[in-house]
């Protein structure tokens, strides 16, 4: 297999890499985390105008109508630079609707390839609506949430009523909800599982913090109207399941990224005895232990984003839990290698391979932990 990106796809990731590189420079950040606010706006503006939050939205919202692939472009970059944007929510959310949509939910995309609008999804309780094959029951919506307790198990149910539907039950940790002008939502209906549209003001929220420092909110949802996606045949949850999949691992490989190149440099131009500290045998032995771990994460993450924009569910999720397990495992503990290899300044806040650690261990949460990924490649397996 060949995961040489193409030439539309290489101007893209060449493109999202000046853009942030300079719209999420480290002083950038670091203003924005001083100011308060739940996510660059400038930033989300700029992403906007560069056409980059419309390359994977369909064109009659104004976007390229690209897929996948590209998605995992953007959200790889948005992770190298740690971004402080709601891009994978927002993307992941957009590409389901695009998918699954009917002709008028995915023209009214528009306002977020604008930069005007703000999409989520409720992926989670933690971990378990990200595994293999999903059910129509607490596995789409549900499993214990860190905001609720061990004992908690939100799960969605919707039924019809009049020429709508509504919406009963609680949601796990949604990011962005507050922000979004819309939120994806799983539920189980009497036909199987389905995905609605719900207005952030139809629900209760109560806010969540998450360790990258995104905003974030549990969902309460009494009658609260929701609009379909798709039929309820579970094609459009099981679609969103892959996408966020898919959007995690790549953000992941990204933070991972960023992660080694500072501290490549640290070791390169760090002395220490007279000597760099790339010169001594155990910190090549440590980095190259590192540098493996993001190749691996690499080549799961975009056979499985490949298959996925080609139709192949199946082997993609098989290649997205390897990368998903990889995420959760080697790449964790390889951040912990960059945290190690820079002393303490690895430690410290206000050097910025801190935000890489921290949206490491976030990402890895929400795909459920290392457990929780072999119970899903299992389940892959019966």
């Amino acid at each position: 297999m060949d995961f040489t990106l193409d030439e539309t796809q290489s101007e893209l990731r060449a493109l999202a890499a000046d853009l942030l590189g300079r719209e999420a420079a480290t002083e950038r950040i670091e203003a924005h985390e001083a100011g308060g606010a739940p996510y660059d706006a400038g930033l989300w503006r700029s992403l906007a105008h560069a056409g980059l939050l419309g390359a994977c939205l369909p064109e009659e919202a104004g976007g390229a109508g690209l897929g996948p692939v590209e998605m995992a472009v953007l959200l790889r970059e948005a992770g190298a630079h740690v971004a402080p944007a709601p891009l994978l929510a927002s993307l992941v959310a957009a590409l389901t609707v695009a998918r699954h949509g009917s002709p008028e939910q995915r023209a009214a995309l528009a306002p977020l390839a604008e930069g005007r609008a703000v999409l989520t999804a409720a992926l989670r309780g933690p971990g378990r609506d990200l595994g293999a094959a999903p059910t129509v029951t607490a596995r789409l919506a549900g499993g214990p949430d860190p905001a609720g307790g061990p004992d908690a198990a939100p799960t969605v149910t919707a039924r019809s009523r009049g020429d709508g539907w509504v919406l009963t039950g609680r949601a796990g940790t949604v990011p962005y909800a507050a922000q979004a002008s819309a939120i994806l939502v799983p539920a189980a209906t009497e036909e199987g599982a389905g995905l609605f549209l719900v207005a952030p003001g139809a629900a209760a929220l109560r806010p969540v913090r998450v360790s990258t420092g995104e905003p974030a909110a549990t969902l309460t949802l009494h009658d609260s109207p929701g609009e379909p996606v798709g039929g309820p045949d579970g094609r459009a949850t099981e679609g969103l399941r892959l996408l966020a999949l898919a959007g995690i691992v790549a953000v992941a490989s990204g933070v991972l990224a960023g992660a080694l190149a500072l501290t490549t440099e640290h070791i390169r131009n760090r002395r220490q005895f007279g000597r760099a500290l790339a010169e001594f045998q155990a910190v090549t032995v440590q980095i190259a232990d590192v540098y493996i771990a993001a190749r691996t994460l690499d080549v799961a993450m975009w056979s499985g984003a490949w298959r996925l924009a080609e139709g192949m569910d199946a082997e993609a999720d098989a290649d997205l839990s390897v990368a998903a397990l990889t995420v959760t495992d080697a790449a964790l503990a390889a951040l912990h290698t960059c945290q190690h290899l820079h002393g303490g300044i690895g430690l410290d806040v206000a050097y910025p391979l801190h935000r890489h650690f921290a949206w490491g261990k976030h990402h890895a949460h929400l795909l459920g932990g290392v457990e929780a990924r072999l119970d899903a490649i299992g389940a892959l397996l019966r």
